[in-house]
């Protein structure tokens, strides 16, 4: 079995084209990863995600926990083995669903007490459980479980929530070296390769953000990643954070901003020395008729492309736009068929995937602040529709 490894091939700036190799294969960095919230991205087949271009997929701990169980999927063999999916896999530890789901969890030194939004049936997620059960998924990268704090928060209490993170950290650490020596016995490890990354917390304080990188970097991981962002801050506000936390994290290991964003966002943090990406809008936006194009963003229910027979974006060559124009689109949307989410799904992911394509060549060519000025001022045209 392949080991996790990671190595940078060339940079522009702060920039960085790379390499992570898993158990599972490898991917190339930038990356960006598409959400599978349930073991699947929602409106696409597996292999029309391969086929636009992705190479790795996120997929959600709390909710594969709950539904259908982190024990029947080890016995499946393994989350790769049980949705059909063979490229990595990345699991997030549940700690954005403490963020998310606040109204329904208490949060103790112990862990996330919380109550199922299924069932309403009570669990307590702790360090060492959310370990336990991304060993059973079996993903290539597993995340530690931290506490996501939403903005505005004072810094009294983005600093307990930060150091909690930390110690959690610590100790989501040792379970998972405790799992690779075997000296745990009730837990199917399906994946012996599988990877885990600490998460740095501390909300927009720079002081903070400081602390909580030099204590997770300390823990010892096989990549870091920035959570705690994209909650409600300033755009500007976390572009800032997540260029100085990236100058304090290991140079020879992989940086991933959680949770972010938009297009823009991608570019921007790939210029501050960010590596890995996932967020649920390019799908989210897709089902409600929000598409990304090369000429601007466009809500395809709006009625003067009832009979515009262009394709979507000229500029795209997804199956999408090569065979369907606007005016069909938008009639799919209006009619609600299934088919409009997963026609714009396809497209707005094809639109992600190429703008990370277009990143890498661009580092690889050193001229990315060239691309990344020509897309932003693209990407100033917020909305055709505005």
């Amino acid at each position: 079995m392949r080991e996790f490894s990671f190595s940078v091939r060339a940079t522009d700036g702060g920039a960085r084209l790379g390499e992570c190799q898993t158990p599972h294969g490898a991917f190339q960095t930038p990356a960006f990863m598409p959400v599978g919230t349930q073991g699947t991205v929602k409106a696409i087949r597996h292999p029309d995600l391969e086929d636009v271009g992705a190479e790795i997929m996120l997929s959600n701990t709390y909710h594969l926990l709950l539904r259908p169980g982190d024990e029947l999927i080890a016995r499946r063999g393994g989350l790769h083995q049980f949705i059909g999916w063979k490229r990595p896999i990345l699991t997030d530890s549940g700690g954005y669903q403490v963020f998310s789901l606040a109204h329904r969890c208490v949060i103790t030194e112990d862990g996330a007490d919380f109550r199922s939004h299924l069932d309403g049936t009570r669990h307590l997620l702790t360090p060492e459980r959310a370990t336990d059960v991304q060993a059973r998924l079996g993903s290539d990268i597993s995340m530690v479980l931290d506490e996501c704090l939403g903005f505005p928060a004072t810094h009294d209490a983005a600093a307990n929530s930060m150091r909690r993170s930390v110690r959690w950290a610590e100790r989501g650490r040792r379970r998972m070296l405790e799992l690779r020596s075997r000296r745990v016995d009730d837990v199917a490890v399906s994946n012996a390769g599988q990877a885990q990354f600490g998460i740095v917390q501390g909300g927009v304080y720079e002081d903070l953000r400081a602390e909580s990188t030099d204590a997770t970097v300390a823990v010892g991981f096989e990549g870091y990643a920035i959570g705690g962002l994209s909650v409600g801050e300033p755009s500007e506000q976390m572009y800032s954070v997540a260029e100085s936390v990236a100058r304090r994290l290991p140079p020879a290991q992989p940086r991933y901003l959680m949770g972010a964003g938009t297009p823009e966002d991608l570019v921007e943090c790939v210029a501050r020395g960010i590596d890995m990406f996932d967020c649920v809008m390019p799908t989210r936006n897709a089902r409600n008729g929000q598409l990304f194009t090369s000429q601007g963003r466009i809500n395809i229910r709006n009625a003067r492309y009832a009979e515009d027979d262009r394709p979507l974006d000229p500029a795209c060559q997804c199956y999408t736009c090569r065979h369907h124009s606007r005016a069909y689109l938008r009639h799919l949307c209006m009619a609600g068929e299934m088919t409009a989410g997963a026609l714009n799904t396809l497209h707005n992911l094809s639109f992600y995937l190429d703008t990370m394509r277009g990143i890498r060549d661009a580092i690889a060519f050193r001229t990315f602040d060239s691309f990344r000025q020509d897309f932003l001022r693209s990407a100033s045209r917020l909305s055709l529709d505005s």
